[in-house]
């Protein structure tokens, strides 16, 4: 399934794609792609649903993040060994963990915000990985059991906040509008192969990020598994996995976003996103 939720800003509602790939509203069936609604039940129940008789959503409708209410944003920094050459960090031993505020998060195709301040807007495409049910130290095994589906993030960062502000990466991956999801909440029968999954990023145009998760230090099943170690995963709770190359702090010189550039970026079977970079409200 190919779930979405269409609707303006804080009014967003539950849908589903269809064969032909319209979307069809869910409001009938379950309140929200978000929290109890992602379990495995519910989930199953969705899958009985006769698509074909729901109410079609007008085309060019608003797409909100794939999932809402989401109340713990975890991040994985440095999970692709080639993203780690380029930047010069050594191979990490053990994931590295920060957390993106879950405010930061917006529609595939929402402006990205230039925050006060900045002078280094990166972009990232990466893999998020969406909780379904409640899990506490899984076992590697059993860790995509708990998973409702995958989607496309962008963890766009600034860099001076991140690396030259002291402290936690945190203050350079939470401002508004720095992580857009979706365009679609993709559940895992639907996906072959998730560590071999093509990823792609352009800047008005240019390509920047070619990657694929086959270079992953650490694959999505361990990841769940080992954050289970440290924190509850709540059903809604967002994993985002790492970026491959490409990245504007790792090129020579580096390169970094301004007012009016377009963003657009991929990963083959979770669909596309397109943003347009503005600068924050006075």
């Amino acid at each position: 399934m190919k779930l979405v939720r269409h609707g303006q800003p804080g009014a967003e509602k539950p849908g589903i794609l269809d064969r032909d790939g319209q979307i069809r509203d869910l409001s009938s069936v379950v309140p929200d792609i978000a929290g109890a609604s992602l379990g495995r039940a519910t989930m199953a129940r969705l899958r009985g649903v006769k698509v074909e008789t729901l109410p079609v959503v007008a085309a060019g409708v608003r797409l909100g993040a794939c999932v809402g209410h989401v109340r713990n944003f975890v991040a994985v920094g440095l999970n692709y060994a080639d993203h780690a050459a380029e930047t010069g960090a050594a191979i990490p031993p053990e994931p590295i963990l920060f957390n993106k505020a879950p405010s930061c998060i917006v529609g595939p195709n929402d402006d990205v915000q230039i925050p006060r301040g900045s002078t280094k807007l990166d972009w990232e495409v990466e893999l998020a990985v969406v909780i379904g049910d409640t899990c506490s130290y899984v076992e590697e095994k059993d860790a995509l059991s708990y998973v409702a589906g995958l989607c496309v993030c962008n963890d766009v960062s600034e860099r001076a906040f991140q690396i030259e502000r002291g402290g936690t990466w945190t203050k350079g991956k939470g401002c508004p509008t720095f992580g857009p999801l979706g365009p679609w909440l993709v559940t895992l029968d639907e996906i072959p192969d998730i560590q071999n999954l093509d990823m792609w990023l352009d800047v008005n145009g240019a390509h920047m990020q070619r990657g694929s998760t086959r270079t992953m230090i650490f694959g999505v099943a361990h990841l769940v598994h080992y954050i289970s170690q440290f924190m509850i995963l709540e059903p809604g709770d967002v994993i985002t996995t790492g970026t491959p190359p490409g990245v504007g702090m790792g090129m020579r010189p580096p390169q970094y976003l301004k007012a009016g550039d377009r963003i657009s970026l991929g990963i083959a079977g979770l669909g596309d996103q397109h943003q347009t970079v503005v600068p924050a409200p006075k």
